[in-house]
């Protein structure tokens, strides 16, 4: 299989879908001539044009709701957001509009929008650009939201969410987008809502998403060095979240440490846990651990930086403490 970058296979997903369906088109700031923040449009305004990659004002507000009543009369559009951080001025849109259109018009409606967006820390973009804010968003019925880890995943699952009916955001990893990795030829997709094991292992189960998945896959190798092999759990859907496969690791391992990139109050991690102790609370031999970033608005200072993030020295501890309290 060709090795690419993750960039390069959200770009090949969209010139693919674009290709195969002539009412796929993209909105969003910078997209067209300057080829977007992040390059994942790249060749896409010479191939297709501006009627189908069509630059937008610095509105998010209005690119989203643009985007919504696209889908709503029968267009696929794929919105882009430069930033998580941003969205946030499109909140009303999402949660009170996308979300919730199938369901107030008893399924005879259908919004079939995607929103491309990067996530996440770790390029000194500061407090207000840094965030990981997804799991507001997966808390919102009716909305779909993704966060693949792979190029491969991120390939697969940017077709699926441009495919599928319902609104979906599509979470992008900021510092995943030159990762390198095996993707498939021809047309492929990955089904939303379905993790998968990224690593087999029997002593613990660590999970994660997006790019803590290749943190936690770090950080398995040098527990196996130590003799501890971990199994990695790479939720890749947050909603819907497969539940089964988390309860099925965890009970073959009976440790759970969950890892997320954002704040680990209310977050991703708290949910997590929270289904475990639900489903699989007779099979732990130890507490479930949470690994977070430090509950800080996020330094300039790149030493600071790192400091607020998790890095995989911070689960090869925990795993080791948790693991070696019970032998």
């Amino acid at each position: 299989m060709p090795v690419i970058t993750y960039r390069e296979a959200l770009n090949q997903a969209l010139r693919e879908e674009m290709q195969r369906d002539p009412t796929v088109f993209l909105l969003g700031e910078d997209i067209g001539v300057f080829e977007g923040s992040y390059k994942v449009t790249a060749g896409l305004y010479r191939e297709f044009g501006e009627k189908r990659v069509r630059d937008t004002p610095i509105a998010e507000e209005v690119i989203v709701g643009m985007g919504i009543g696209a889908a709503m009369v029968g267009l696929r559009p794929v919105v882009e957001i430069m930033t998580i951080n941003f969205i946030l001025l499109a909140m009303d849109q999402i949660v009170n509009h996308a979300a919730k259109l199938r369901y107030m018009f008893g399924g005879k409606l259908v919004c079939p929008l995607t929103i491309r967006t990067p996530s996440g820390a770790g390029r000194q973009l500061t407090a207000q650009h840094s965030q990981n804010l997804e799991h507001l968003f997966a808390s919102i019925p009716g909305l779909k939201v993704v966060a693949p880890a792979t190029p491969a995943d991120a390939k697969g699952l940017l077709k699926a969410a441009i495919r599928d009916d319902c609104p979906v955001l599509f979470i992008e990893g900021l510092r995943l987008y030159n990762v390198r990795g095996e993707v498939p030829e021809g047309d492929y997709t990955v089904p939303i809502g379905q993790a998968t094991i990224a690593r087999e292992g029997r002593d613990v189960s660590i999970i994660a998403y997006s790019r803590m998945t290749l943190v936690a896959l770090d950080a398995a190798r040098h527990l196996a060095e130590r003799g501890i092999e971990a199994e990695v759990v790479d939720l890749r859907s947050l909603r819907p979240l497969d539940a089964e496969t988390v309860l099925t690791s965890v009970k073959k391992t009976g440790r759970a440490v969950i890892v997320e990139e954002g704040w680990p109050t209310y977050g991703v991690t708290a949910e997590i846990a929270a289904r475990i102790a639900e489903g699989a609370f007779d099979y732990l031999d130890a507490p479930v651990v949470r690994i977070g970033s430090v509950e800080v608005p996020m330094p300039y200072a790149p030493n600071l930086e790192e400091a607020v993030l998790p890095h995989a020295e911070d689960i090869v501890r925990t795993v080791e403490d948790l693991v070696h309290r019970r032998r």
